[in-house]
Order: structure tokens, then C-alpha cells, then sequence
């Protein structure tokens, strides 16, 4: 059985044809700068990758390149092997509980709720807008980043804000990258072996995020209503004090939305650092005297400690820290300057693993009160695996 996942963003789509249950990838690649005269196509084959620039005007474009190129290249022989296709899409709301069969009511309700997400639901409904016309028999299913953290409780999502913009507006914490969250925290849980367990995942990437995970279920996440709230990352600031909008507003001369798309695009890494939101560049430069990078991995090495150490008190102890995403996976130094700051918790590092390049499993101590997990996130697997029960 052949399964699509696929992740569709702005000027982008992300794609991945798995083979299921086996989970096996037969290919995957990335359309980039869809709508321009050179946009890029990439693909891999076994291990083999090739890329092309092309013109591609929309998305539609781009899916009948994807499905006219299986074919060309042999991968499959006629689009009715695939049997599903699994769209990542970014904001559930309180409507999605759970992943949804994407036809005209549900993708109705998807847009309406593109308020709260409006720099990511509108281009996932674009992806599947595309794929939909092209493989219109095939089941494809919404997979939403906020199911996952539907567990958590009032006392975790609620802000102290008056109860009716909640009631009226959906003003609540709704948490992202869940399909992350949920793949890293069930490998740890099957790296622990055993029933009851206390798991914090630390998805660290250009977009950062921080999950306590009790017995399999979100219990809370650093993200909010949007991915501005948390830890600072690539370009987002994270949490700040809320008068700072209004403050900035007056004295530079800006419009809330300019103040917003500042706290979005040109703060976190980039706008400590000055240098970059690559954290590659930042450890470069802060490798060669850049106070001020390594000021901005302080900052956030510091604020994901703070999330690590109330999320312990919340789940009552900790069994184990995973860590996932790009950074997450590979930079040792990071995630030893996280867990300095929490050598309270009885967390040590063995220092040879932490620095082993694409090292995974446990890089804690035989000592150590809490293991640290090195666990690479697939998003696409469990978006094939969702699809997969459904059929």
C-alpha cells in the first residue's frame, strides 16, 4: 500500500510516497519557490537525488509535475497506486480532535479557521486544493499539528485574559509541531519500556518547542494560540511582556502588525545575534569571539531550561528528555547548554556521546537520574500512519 504525505507551506511543498505498513520510503523531495520562474525541484531515489529549475506558477502546477514525475521515473505506474494521501495541516482549533477526512465540509472548516493561523492554513489548503482535483477518488485525510496536544487541561491552556474572548474568538493556548511531538515521545516511550512514563520532548529547530508528555499525552506545550508564544528561535522572539508591543509601536513609529511581523521574522537568533537565524552560523560566530551570538544561544538554551524545570514540577518527575529537530538532533553544544542549566534534576551528560555526530538513543550517563534521548522527529510517518488506520 502506497501512502502520500504531504506538506504544503507558502512557496513550498514537502513530499514523502511511502510504502505502508512497512513505513519504507520509496521517494521524497520538495518543491521550493513555487511561483517563480526558477523554481526548484527536488527529488530523491534511492539514495539518488536530483533537482531541477524550472518555471512553476501555483501548487496545482507543481502536483501534477510530483505525480507526472512517479511515473516518468518508474515509481509507480499509474496514480491508482497510491492509495491515500495525508496532508500536515497546522491549526485544528477546538473543531479537529482528531485527523479528518478532507471533504468540502471539512476543508469549509479549515478556512475558517485561518484567523488563527494565517501564514500556515491557507497554503496547507492550497496543497490540498491541488491534490484534491488531481486524485479527487483517493482518501486523504487533514492531520492537524494541534491534535496532539487536545489532552491538555483548562488549567494549561486557558489564558488569564477575560473568559469570553476564549467563549467568542478561540483565545487559548493550541500548541504546534504535534505530529512531532507525538512520533519523538512514542520512540522514547519505547526506549523506556515501561507503562507509566514522564517524557519532555525539546523539538528544536528553526521553530522551537517544548512538550511535557505524561503516559503518552500532551499535559502541556510551550507554543500557544500561535508559534510566537515560547522559547526564542530562528526569527520568533518567544515570550516577552505584552506592554513591549504598544511600547515599540510609539517610539519607532510602527503599526501593531509591523511591530508583529518584527516579533515573527527578524527577532529570536537573528535579532539577538545580528548575525543570522541559522543556528550553524551562530555557532560559528559565537565560536569566533561573536558575544552577541553567543548571547542569543544563551537565551534560548536558558528559556527551554525554564520550560524543562516547570514541566517537571507539572509532571511529577521526569523519566527522560528527548530531543528532536535539526538542532535538536545535531548540535551537541546546544543541548549541553540546556542541560547545564538543569543539573538539579540529577541530568548527566556523557560527554563523548553528546559530541558523536549523528548520534542517537540515550547520551546520558549510566548515573544519570533522567536519560537524555537523541530521537530524529518523521512528521511523514505519522502522517502515512494516520492515513494507513483509515483505509
Amino acid at each position: 500500500m502506497k501512502i502520500m504525505a504531504i506538506n504544503a507551506g507558502s512557496s513550498s511543498l514537502k513530499f514523502q510516497l511511502l510504502q505502508m505498513p512497512s513505513e519504507n520510503v520509496i521517494t521524497s523531495g520538495v518543491f521550493e519557490r513555487i511561483g517563480s520562474e526558477d523554481a526548484v525541484f527536488t527529488v530523491k531515489v534511492n539514495g539518488d537525488k536530483t533537482e531541477r529549475i524550472l518555471p512553476i506558477k501555483n501548487h496545482n502546477e507543481a502536483v501534477e509535475l510530483l505525480l507526472e514525475g512517479l511515473i516518468e521515473k518508474k515509481i509507480i505506474k499509474t496514480l491508482e497506486e497510491i492509495d491515500g494521501v495525508g496532508h500536515r495541516v497546522v491549526q485544528g482549533g477546538e473543531v479537529f480532535k482528531e485527523a479528518a477526512v478532507l471533504d468540502k465540509v471539512t476543508i469549509a472548516a479549515i478556512e475558517s479557521l485561518s484567523s488563527l493561523a494565517p501564514l500556515h492554513n491557507p497554503p496547507n489548503l492550497i496543497g490540498i486544493k491541488a491534490f484534491k482535483k488531481v486524485l479527487p477518488n483517493v482518501l486523504q485525510l487533514a492531520i492537524f499539528d494541534t491534535t496532539f496536544h487536545q489532552t491538555m487541561e483548562e488549567d494549561a491552556f486557558l489564558y488569564a485574559t477575560p473568559y469570553e474572548w476564549y467563549e467568542k474568538h478561540g483565545v487559548r493556548k493550541y500548541g504546534f509541531h504535534g505530529t512531532s511531538h507525538q512520533y519523538v515521545s512514542e520512540e522514547a516511550i519505547k526506549l523506556l519500556n515501561k507503562d507509566e512514563t514522564k517524557v519532555i520532548v525539546c523539538h528544536i529547530g528553526n521553530g522551537v518547542s517544548i512538550t511535557a508528555v505524561k503516559n503518552g499525552k500532551s499535559v502541556d506545550t510551550s507554543m500557544g494560540m500561535t508559534p510566537l508564544e515560547g522559547v526564542p528561535m530562528g526569527t520568533r522572539t518567544g515570550n516577552i511582556d505584552p506592554a513591549i508591543l504598544e511600547f515599540i509601536a510609539e517610539k519607532e513609529d510602527l503599526t501593531l502588525t509591523e511591530v508583529t511581523n518584527i516579533l515573527n521574522k527578524q527577532s529570536g537568533y537573528l535579532g539577538v545575534s545580528g548575525v543570522s537565524n541559522d543556528s550553524r552560523d551562530i555557532a560559528k560566530a559565537a565560536a569566533e569571539g561573536n558575544k552577541r551570538a553567543f548571547l542569543a544561544m544563551q537565551v534560548q538554551a536558558k528559556r527551554i531550561a525554564d520550560y524543562i524545570g516547570s514541566y517537571y514540577v507539572r509532571l511529577g518527575g521526569l523519566d527522560a528528555i528527548a530531543f528532536t529537530a535539526g538542532i535538536g538532533e545535531n548540535s551537541g553544544e546546544v543541548r549541553k547548554m540546556i542541560l547545564d542549566y538543569i543539573k538539579v534534576l540529577g541530568v548527566e551528560l556523557d560527554e563523548k556521546l553528546n559530541n558523536t555526530r549523528g548520534v542517537t538513543g540515550n547520551i546520558a550517563t549510566k548515573n544519570s537520574k533522567v536519560k537524555v534521548f537523541v530521537i530524529p522527529t518523521d512528521e511523514e510517518v505519522m502522517l502515512a500512519r494516520e492515513v494507513y488506520n483509515k483505509l
